[in-house]
């Protein structure tokens, strides 16, 4: 019997039992409030006497003199709230959820009107911009990504849904963005940085298989995938800069958890007479518990949790201290039995911790600016051990820890009306220590690789500096002229990394938009030091181009448009394998680097599209996104010869959104097709002789596998009681059971070529209880 069928009836019965104790508990008709500060976006001044309504009602309020506003008895539900003050650009937040006897905070950020009172025509402020980043932005709210299809409460999950986002395979959170490799990408949460923000952190990279972040603990999302600022540096490709609410500063709340990522609960209070407040998680996987009970249908039952916490002090009406900390574990030890039932190509024990724990210092100067000032150190722990299935080898030992201390001040003053800067410095100290020993190994091309024993520990430092100057010249023009410079200690690397950024509003409703620059990234740490003359090699270096235009067709839907050109030059190359790109090692191999000699930095490659997006915010009951993308990302080996990059999928097209007939009731979904990305397929006789993989080195990346499209729905249904609250629901991935190839591969034991596929039909449930 398929054990996913009794898990369906089990829940649809809880359901139905659900729905009939709500309907009585509907009649006493509770009620919520809304509370929040309201203040300008580029000083954190509070906005006075501004008008804060609940449209389509006749709720609302205004702000007091510290720009903060309550609104009672508003009966519960999802709302959208409009925020107007003269001089500044009105702003819509949608998805505001009022719950029984509870408090929903909003705190927002207004910007001043750059354009003069008479000529504006008011368009809700459903998209709002920010003047140092133009192009290549999406923002999520936390509601966005909890109700998401096929996401799970993940946060990357959802980005995978946006045109920028190449498709690889379900089973990762890794984000291939406009063609760069998942090492291009940067976490950074309340102004800290976090290595990596998934369970199972691929070492080197930003990937793993299930995410870390708790999604209730999130306010807000801004995703870069390109031209992004000088504040950010030593990336290539993506930003993704996540915002975590503050907990309840007037009383206690918590909430208990079970889902796809696990079981948990959530708990917030006020701190010191409301002058803070805290937010702590917990969460525990369940997957283990559940293989030892009944038959999944898997005997693989990784173990992993996390805790998470904020807390917020204010010193006084100027100067805010936040405590952030995140901790993971993370373990898996199948043996080499269940490698061989469930088609692995490896095994072994996975030991894995990762925690960041920081503090940040927010400052307001004499009402024209602010700073944000943040202390972290971040660890992160390896203790595993893979052996190969078909011959039982111990391939790799990896006791690697990488401990970082960081620092990072970023300062945002407004000059005028018109002019503005904005500047920081950065700086990290590495303490890292590799006790790694990789075993004699055939490579992916057959060749024989000596065994290597990485035995060090690396004390560096590296250095930023930044500086963005916003200007509006004339009228509806705004542009942001930024510079960076970094320094790494460990090979004496030094780079400058100019930017710039333009808007130009040609009418109320349509902006054309610009982006340029340098963007410098240094090798991972954990590829860099396996050879001494590693340290000569250049920093890898992306050139960006980009132009796109937006036009809101209404209040609140957007057309986007954007072309961009990504030129890569100085990558890493092994000369022993000059056809293949080490970069994309992670992707054709076991999922972390081997070892090699030492390197030249010959690799080029570029990525080059266009994307087009429509989205519809959700006004009154409906809300949708559909994006298309076409693309082009090549690279260029040791050999000279041009060839697709294994991130290739040309075409790309999604659609997803949702319908809430009330305030009860939402359903949902999203599709996603993308073209088949390019392989390497086997050389099968030599395959054959050795009883292993070898790849065809004439035909490096030169097949395709088949497109890939999926289909996955969603419903929700909120119960409210007269002081709590419960979120159930029912999720389809893969609702019409595509058969999507993740991965061809060798099966070593019957010594031919099999298929892994990626998820089939997988029914998600989930359920929130907040009291």
């Amino acid at each position: 019997m398929n054990p996913k069928i009794p898990i369906i009836f089990l829940f649809t019965a809880f359901f139905c039992l659900l729905t009939n104790h709500n309907t009585y508990a509907q009649k006493r008709e509770p009620t919520g409030i809304i509370k929040g500060t309201l203040v300008d976006a580029e000083t954190k001044t509070p906005l006075i006497g501004a008008n804060i309504m609940v449209a389509n009602t006749i709720l609302g309020a205004a702000a007091d003199t510290d720009g903060r506003f309550i609104i009672n008895k508003v009966p519960v539900g999802s709302y959208t709230l409009q925020f107007h003050y003269i001089g500044y650009e009105s702003l819509s937040k949608t998805d505001v959820i009022v719950r029984p006897n509870r408090i929903t905070y909003v705190n927002v950020e207004l910007k001043i009107s750059s354009i003069e009172l008479k000529q504006v025509v008011v368009t809700g402020g459903y998209f709002p911009e920010t003047d140092q980043q133009p192009v290549s932005i999406t923002s999520f709210s936390q509601e966005e990504i909890r109700r998401a299809p096929g996401s799970a409460g993940d946060v990357s999950r959802i980005i995978m849904g946006l045109p920028s986002i190449a498709k690889v395979n379900d089973q990762s959170n890794s984000l291939i963005v406009r063609g760069g490799s998942p090492v291009e990408n940067a976490f950074f949460i309340d102004n800290i940085e976090i290595p990596n923000i998934n369970h199972f952190p691929t070492q080197g990279a930003s990937g793993g298989p299930i995410g870390l972040v708790n999604v209730d603990f999130i306010k807000e999302v801004d995703f870069h995938t390109g031209g992004f600022s000088a504040v950010y540096g030593d990336k290539l490709s993506s930003i993704m800069n996540i915002t975590f609410r503050e907990g309840n500063r007037d009383e206690f709340d918590a909430q208990l958890d079970l889902n796809f990522s696990g079981f948990g609960g959530v708990a917030e209070g006020p701190l010191f007479q409301q002058k803070g407040s805290w937010l702590f998680s917990a969460r525990r996987s369940y997957l283990d518990l559940l293989v030892k009970a009944i038959d999944i249908g898997t005997s693989v039952a990784p173990r992993y949790s996390d805790y998470q916490g904020k807390l917020v002090y204010d010193i006084n009406l100027n100067h805010q201290l936040t405590l952030l900390g995140l901790w993971g574990d993370d373990h898996n030890n199948p043996d080499r039995k269940i490698a061989v039932k469930n088609d692995m190509i490896v095994y072994g024990n996975q030991d894995i911790y990762e925690n960041t724990t920081g503090v940040n210092w927010r400052a307001l100067w004499h009402k024209s600016g602010y700073s944000n000032t943040s202390i972290a150190y971040t660890s992160k722990k390896f203790k595993e051990d893979f052996f190969e299935t078909n011959t039982g080898m111990h391939l790799v030992k990896n006791r690697s820890h990488e401990p970082i201390l960081k620092f990072r001040n970023v300062n945002h003053f407004r000059l005028n009306k018109t002019n503005s800067i904005e500047f920081g410095v950065e700086a990290k100290h590495f303490t890292t220590d590799y006790n790694n020993f990789y075993a004699e190994y055939t490579d992916a091309l057959g060749e024989t690789v000596p065994d290597f024993t990485m035995d060090s520990r690396i004390s560096a430092n590296k250095f930023g500096a930044f500086m963005n100057y916003i200007a509006v010249p004339f009228h509806r023009l705004t542009t942001t002229l930024g510079v960076r410079a970094d320094y790494f200690s460990y090979n004496k690397n030094s780079t400058i990394s100019p930017r710039f950024a333009l808007s130009y509003q040609l009418t109320d409703r349509t902006s054309i938009k610009g982006s340029t620059g340098l963007y410098y990234q240094n090798l991972p740490l954990i590829l860099l030091s396996q050879n001494q003359g590693n340290k000569k090699l250049k920093d890898m270096l992306a050139i960006h181009y980009i132009f796109g235009m937006d036009h809101l067709l209404t209040e609140t839907t957007k057309l986007s448009l954007e072309i961009y050109q990504k030129t890569y030059l100085n990558f890493p190359l092994d000369p022993t394998q000059p056809a293949l790109f080490l970069i994309d090692e992670l992707f054709y191999r076991y999922g972390f680097f081997f070892n090699h000699g030492q390197l030249i930095d010959k690799g080029k490659a570029f990525s080059r599209g266009v994307e087009i997006m429509l989205q519809k915010k959700l006004a009154k009951d409906f809300y949708g996104l559909a994006s298309a993308a076409y693309f082009r990302t090549r690279y260029k080996g040791g050999d000279n010869i041009w060839r697709d990059r294994v991130f290739d999928n040309r075409l790309i097209l999604s659609m997803q959104g949702g319908y809430k007939p009330n305030s009860k009731w939402e359903f949902s979904l999203r599709w996603i097709y993308a073209g088949g990305a390019p392989f390497t397929p086997f050389d099968i006789d030599a395959s054959r002789t050795l009883h292993r993989a070898v790849l065809d080195g004439n035909r490096i990346n030169a097949a395709r596998y088949p497109a890939y499209h999926s289909l996955n729905v969603r419903f929700d249904r909120r119960f409210y009681f007269r002081e709590s609250n419960l979120v159930f629901y029912l999720s389809v991935w893969n609702a019409y059971n595509r058969k999507n190839i993740a991965t061809f591969f060798w099966n070593e034991n019957e010594n031919k070529q099999d298929v892994i596929y990626q998820w089939s039909l997988l029914p998600i449930f989930g359920i929130e209880f907040e009291f």
